[in-house]
């Protein structure tokens, strides 16, 4: 299971890192960031603490925007894949495992990088439809 979070700062900017080489899935692509939920860890908890491992971001999560089924079957995975809004509290962000990230920003949700990952997509249309009282 992994969880994903849709982190806004202060200017209404949401934060996005493209994937690296060796990242489990969808090199390349662009992505609201998290990952795996460790054993007795809630979801909010594993977002927390992975938003401060890969990224050096203090963050607060604000709602649960939905579930995904993150089906990839030319990589020959099934992730069940909760995502989540969030507040970015504090820390300068900074790519923290170079191997699994390759580039970091802040975009306005109209202005999106290139492609996104399927997970991301999900999330995107989640965060449209319930709008932007979660952030």
């Amino acid at each position: 299971m992994g969880v994903g979070a849709m982190v806004f700062g202060d200017e209404g900017l949401v934060f996005l890192a493209r994937r690296g080489a060796a990242a489990r899935n969808e090199a390349g692509l662009w992505e609201f960031p998290g990952g795996m939920v460790s054993f007795g860890e809630t979801l909010a908890d594993a977002v927390v603490r992975e938003f401060d491992e890969e990224y050096g971001m203090v963050v607060e999560v604000t709602g649960l925007l939905g579930v995904s089924d993150h089906l990839l079957p030319e990589e020959g995975q099934h992730w069940v894949s909760p995502s989540f809004t969030a507040r970015h509290l504090g820390g300068t962000p900074a790519i923290r495992e170079p191997d699994k990230c390759t580039e970091i920003g802040w975009f306005r949700l109209e202005a999106l990088p290139g492609e996104l990952t399927k997970v991301s997509l999900d999330t995107l249309a989640a965060y449209r439809e319930k709008g932007p009282a979660q952030n």
